[in-house]
């Protein structure tokens, strides 16, 4: 059986969610978001062990969730770094030295599934690197930028922002979720060529050092918790899931 360490970072600052309580450990039907997926990984045959990258105003609440609901395969509890990808950096670091693949994955990301987290798994450890990926479903337009992009409030009126440029192909655009999964050797030499760039996911990172990456069909349930509206579509996804 192919097996993978993961890494689950949940070391976000959640400045989008505005909420005084760090995102991971907010409530979501009656439990810390950060639970889902590190039950679902702790519970999958092929995930060897997990490491946890966590920031320091949440690190010993984390501590208290993993003891709490007795998660097994817990490797270690890193702390994370000033961006997303140093903190991905940290929990490479991290992983053991025997390991052949890695698999990254967003704590706020609740609704990974067992067939999603197996295909991208088996897909990696044939290419080197597999990422889960949806369709888009909106139509998606190129806008030069001529004000800031904030939108109305009920204090405010909408405030225009910019002007189309170009409208995209849909059929040529996918949304990119996590996990993603990579040959650790791969993943490690691309981070220390390029891993100092801003970038918005590993795959940036493993793209940057000539790397195809293959996309692996995801799930539209597999949404990202950013703002408080995804909260409440996170709310109905549980309610669904229990019905």
């Amino acid at each position: 059986m192919i097996k993978a360490s993961a890494v689950v970072v949940a070391a976000g600052s959640g400045r989008r969610f505005k909420s005084k309580i760090p995102k991971i450990l907010i409530g979501l039907g009656k439990k810390p978001i950060l639970l889902y997926s590190l039950l679902e990984l702790a519970g999958h045959p092929q995930i060897s062990d997990i490491v946890v990258v966590a920031n320091a105003a949440c690190l010993g609440q984390v501590k208290k969730i993993i003891k709490k609901y007795r998660i097994k395969k817990i490797n270690s509890l890193v702390l994370g770094g000033e961006r997303r990808q140093d903190s991905v950096l940290r929990g490479l670091n991290a992983v053991k030295g025997n390991a052949r693949l890695v698999l990254i994955h967003d704590a706020v990301r609740p609704f990974i599934g067992r067939k999603e987290i197996t295909a991208v798994i088996e897909e990696a450890a044939k290419t080197g690197a597999a990422i889960l990926a949806v369709p888009v479903k909106a139509t998606i337009k190129r806008v030069k930028i001529i004000g800031a992009p904030v939108p109305g409030t009920k204090n405010q009126e909408p405030r225009v922002v910019g002007v189309v440029e170009e409208t995209l192909k849909r059929d040529e655009l996918w949304e990119v979720q996590t996990p993603q999964v990579y040959k650790k050797f791969l993943v490690v030499q691309a981070y220390a060529r390029f891993g100092g760039e801003t970038v918005t996911d590993e795959a940036s990172v493993v793209e940057k050092a000539g790397i195809k990456v293959s996309v692996v069909a995801g799930s539209y349930f597999n949404i990202k918790i950013t703002t408080p509206e995804d909260l409440i579509i996170a709310e109905g996804i549980v309610k669904k899931r229990k019905a």
